[in-house]
């Protein structure tokens, strides 16, 4: 009868936390939304956002059609809600923006003195092709 061992029954089984599990997969969680966050900063470059040192122009449209025009100057960020009404008044012509076939809107300053007295829509250069 030696050649069998004998092993003491087992004492109380091991009791485990059930919300243990949930604590790992809020903290998984809280990763992956970190590094979701990083990835898209770094894919459409607005680091510019973070930085307390840039000066940031944004357009955005919503899904109705409107648009809204943000500007952060350092830590101080303003949004403006474009109504669609033609402004007027004295003014000076700072450029041109055009609107290419893919939608893209393209800005070209005015050189220094060639845009001074030219602050009408009447200026021939509406609809203008670059």
């Amino acid at each position: 009868m030696g050649r069998f061992l004998k092993l003491s029954p087992p004492e109380a089984p091991i009791e485990e936390d059930p919300l243990a599990g949930v604590a790992n997969l809020f903290d998984a969680s809280i990763v992956f939304i970190v590094g979701l966050m990083i990835s898209l900063f770094s894919v459409y470059n607005m680091g510019d956002l973070i930085d307390p040192e840039t000066e940031l122009t944004m357009v955005k449209t919503t899904a109705d059609g409107g648009q809204e025009v943000i500007v952060k100057e350092g830590r101080t960020i303003t949004a403006y809600k474009l109504t669609g009404e033609r402004g007027t008044g004295d003014g000076e012509r700072l450029g041109t923006a055009y609107r290419l076939a893919n939608g893209q809107i393209i800005y070209v300053p005015d050189t220094a003195g060639a845009g001074e007295g030219d602050a009408g829509p009447d200026d021939g250069q509406e609809g203008a092709q670059p």
